[in-house]
C-alpha cells in the first residue's frame, strides 16, 4: 500500500464533498479521490441550490455542522424564497448559483478541513477480501496502480458509473459533458457481490447570453431583502440578478412529436427509467398532451458566464431538433446554442443492499450517498453524504451508532428512510409531500431542531453553537413576553395565530424596548410558533404515536423465511429490507397492516423482551 487512510471517499461532488468534511472533522484520516480537483464541488446540471422540499434539507445539512448552505450564501446570484403566499410550513430557501463561484467556495472550505488529503485519480477497484465469511473493506487500488489501505470506503461516483450520453442517435461514453465515465468500478462491485442497476436523467440545453431577447420574455427577480441558506451567515451582501420565463407553444409540441421516433428514451435506444418528477420535455408533451405550453425558466450560470440555462426543456432530442425547438420559443429566436441537452444513463445500487446506516449489507465498511443510491439532486446527494460520512467516522472510533435521523427530526431522515423501505425504481426527489410531520420539519426551524444532534456528534464547532444558544436564549424571553403581553383585549399569543397577523404586527404590540436587539430571526421563529401551536400539538401526539412504533426494534437474527403465518409476498419484501423496527417494517411497500399484526405476534411469542 502506498498510502494508509481511515476513509476513502470516492467522488468530489455534493455528497463527496460532505462525506470528506464531516469524517474529516470528526477525527478520521479522510482521503478524498477526484478525477480532477478542479471539479470538486461542481454542478453538473443547473447551478441552483434548493426548492420545494430540498431547500428544507440544505438548511438539517447547515443545522447538522454541513458546508452545503455556507457554499451557497457564498457564490449564490439570486435567492428567493418560495411558496411565501402559503404556510411557513412550505416556505422553501432556492438560490441561483455562480457555478465557478460556488465550486470555489466549496474548494476552499475543502481545503482548511482538517484530516483530510485530495488526492487525484479515478479509484478502479475496492479491495474487500472475505474475513470471517463476510467481505470487509481493506483499501482501493487506482487505475494508476497506486493503492491506498483504509477501513472504509464510501462511494459517491453520481451519474459517473458505467455512464453513456444520448443526443440523438449519438452515444458517448460519460458521466458528464466533457468528463469520462467510471468503467472499472461497476465490474469491482459486481465481483464484490453488489447487485446493479440502471437509470437515467437529463439536462437542458444552455444558449449564449447574449443572443437572447430579453425583452420578450418575464422578468423573474430575487427577493428584495434575500434570506440567507446558513444560520451562520448574517447577511446576503452581493448583488442579486434577474432570471426569466418563456414557454413553448403549440407548433414546439408538434415538432417534438414529430421527432420522437429519434428520442432515445422512445426509439428504444434508452431502456432505463428517468425522473418522473423532472421529466423531459419529450415526456412532457407525451404525458401531458393536453397542456398548450410548459414553462421555461432562463437562468444565467454566473456573473460573467456567456451561458443561460433554459430550465424545463431537459431533452436528448438530436442537434437539429434542438435548434428548431427553440426557434419557436419567445425570445430563443436567435439563441445560439453553446451546449446541446443529452440524457445520462449509469449504474446504481438498488437500496434493498443498504442500510439505514448508508452501509452496505454486502460488504463491511462501504457506503453509498447521492446518486449510486437512486437519488437525483445535488441537496439529496449531500445529505446522505454527511450521513454516510458521520457513520463512518463514528463506527471506525468505535463510538455507540448507528446515527440515523427519524422520520419527525428531518427530511433527511424522510428521505433515506424512504430510500431503505421504498427502494427507488426512478431517480428520488425530495419533496414537503413526502413528509408526515411537515409542519414542524420547516426551514426555519431547522438549527433548533438538529443544532444541539450536530454539536452532540461532533460537527457542530463553538462558534455556531455560541450563536445558537444566543437565538434560542432570545426565543425563549421573547416568547414569554408574547405570553405575558395583552393585545387588543386578548392575550397576544392568542392574536398571533390569525393568519392576517404579520412581523410587524408582533414588533409594534411588543414595543421596541422590548424587543432589546433580539435578532429577527428568534421574533420570527416566536410568531411562527404561535401561530402553529395547536397543529403542533395534535401532531407531536402524532409523532408519540410514531417513536413507540419505532422503538419496537424487531432482531437483527429474524428470519422471515419460517413466519409461515406472513404471506409470500411479505416474507420477501421483509427479509429483502431487514426493518429494523416495527415501524420501518410498516412502510415497506407491499406490506399490509395485517402483516404487521402478524408480525408483531411472532415477534413477542420468540422475543418476549
Amino acid at each position: 500500500m502506498h498510502e494508509r487512510f481511515d476513509i476513502v471517499v470516492i467522488g468530489g461532488g455534493h455528497a463527496g464533498t460532505e462525506a470528506a468534511w464531516a469524517a474529516g472533522r470528526l477525527g478520521a484520516r479522510t482521503a478524498l479521490v477526484t478525477m480532477t480537483r478542479d471539479a470538486i464541488g461542481r454542478m453538473s446540471c443547473n447551478p441552483a441550490i434548493g426548492g420545494i422540499g430540498k431547500g428544507q434539507m440544505v438548511r438539517e445539512i447547515d443545522a447538522l455542522g454541513g458546508i452545503m448552505g455556507q457554499c451557497t450564501d457564498r457564490g449564490a446570484i439570486q435567492f428567493r424564497m418560495l411558496n411565501r403566499r402559503k404556510g411557513p410550513a412550505v416556505w422553501a430557501p432556492r438560490a441561483q448559483a455562480d457555478r465557478v463561484l460556488y465550486a470555489n467556495a466549496v474548494q476552499e472550505m475543502l481545503a482548511g478541513a482538517p484530516n483530510l488529503t485530495i488526492i487525484e485519480g479515478i479509484v478502479a477497484e475496492i479491495d474487500a477480501p472475505m474475513s470471517d465469511a463476510r467481505r470487509r473493506v481493506r483499501g482501493v487500488t487506482l487505475e494508476d496502480g497506486r493503492r491506498i489501505a483504509c477501513d472504509a470506503v464510501i462511494i459517491t461516483t453520481g451519474t459517473f458509473m458505467s455512464a453513456l450520453m444520448h443526443c440523438g442517435e449519438r452515444q458517448t461514453p460519460g458521466g458528464r459533458c466533457g468528463e469520462p465515465a467510471a468503467v472499472g468500478i461497476s465490474r469491482n462491485l459486481r465481483d464484490l457481490g453488489l447487485t446493479l442497476g440502471r437509470l437515467k436523467t437529463g439536462t437542458p440545453p444552455r444558449v449564449a447570453r447574449d443572443s437572447v431577447d430579453y425583452g420578450a420574455c418575464e422578468p423573474q427577480p430575487g427577493d428584495d431583502d434575500p434570506v440567507p441558506f446558513s444560520f451562520m451567515t448574517d447577511r446576503i451582501d452581493q448583488p442579486q440578478i434577474e432570471c426569466w420565463i418563456t414557454y413553448t407553444n403549440v407548433h414546439t409540441h408538434e415538432l417534438i412529436r414529430g421527432n420522437l421516433h429519434r428520442a432515445p428514451m422512445y426509439s428504444g435506444q434508452i431502456e432505463s427509467t428517468g425522473p418522473r418528477y423532472c421529466p423531459s420535455i419529450e415526456d412532457k408533451v407525451v404525458r401531458f398532451a393536453d397542456k398548450l405550453r410548459h414553462q421555461i425558466f432562463l437562468e444565467p450560470e454566473g456573473y460573467d458566464s456567456d451561458r443561460i440555462y433554459c430550465n424545463g426543456i431537459s431533452t436528448s432530442l438530436p442537434a437539429d431538433v434542438q435548434e428548431a425547438m427553440l426557434r419557436d420559443i419567445p425570445g430563443l429566436g436567435n439563441a445560439r446554442i453553446v451546449q446541446h441537452g443529452y440524457a445520462v444513463e449509469y449504474d446504481f445500487i438498488p437500496t434493498t443492499q443498504t442500510k439505514v446506516t448508508l452501509e452496505s449489507k454486502v460488504v463491511d465498511g462501504l457506503y453509498t450517498a447521492g446518486q449510486i443510491n437512486g437519488t437525483s439532486g445535488y441537496e439529496e446527494a449531500a445529505g446522505q453524504g454527511l450521513i454516510a460520512g458521520v457513520n463512518a467516522a463514528m463506527r471506525l472510533a468505535g463510538n455507540e451508532g448507528p446515527f440515523v435521523l427519524r422520520r419527525d427530526e428531518a427530511y433527511i431522515g424522510v428521505m433515506i428512510d424512504d430510500l431503505i423501505t421504498k427502494p427507488p425504481t426512478e431517480p428520488y426527489r425530495m419533496f414537503t409531500s413526502r413528509a408526515e410531520y411537515r409542519l414542524s420539519l420547516r426551514s426555519d426551524n431547522a438549527d433548533r431542531r438538529l443544532t444541539p444532534t450536530g454539536r452532540d456528534i461532533g460537527l457542530v464547532d463553538d462558534e455556531r453553537w455560541e450563536r445558537f444558544q444566543q437565538k434560542t436564549a432570545a426565543i425563549t424571553v421573547l416568547s414569554k413576553l408574547v405570553g405575558a403581553t395583552v393585545h387588543e383585549g386578548r392575550r397576544l399569543s392568542e392574536t398571533l395565530r390569525r393568519p392576517d397577523v404579520t412581523l410587524a404586527t408582533l414588533e409594534a404590540a411588543l414595543g421596541a424596548s422590548a424587543l432589546n436587539g433580539h435578532p429577527r430571526a428568534a421574533l420570527e421563529q416566536v410568531l411562527i410558533d404561535a401561530r402553529y401551536a395547536g397543529y403542533l400539538a395534535r401532531q407531536d401526539r402524532q409523532v408519540e404515536r410514531f417513536r413507540k412504533m419505532e422503538s419496537m426494534k424487531i432482531p437483527p437474527s429474524a428470519d422471515y423465511t419460517h413466519m409461515t403465518a406472513l404471506r409470500a409476498e411479505a416474507r420477501e419484501k421483509l427479509a429483502a429490507v431487514g426493518p429494523a423496527t416495527i415501524g420501518q417494517a410498516a412502510r415497506i411497500a407491499g406490506i399490509s397492516p395485517a402483516d404487521i399484526m402478524t408480525l408483531g405476534v411472532y415477534l413477542a411469542g420468540r422475543h418476549p423482551k
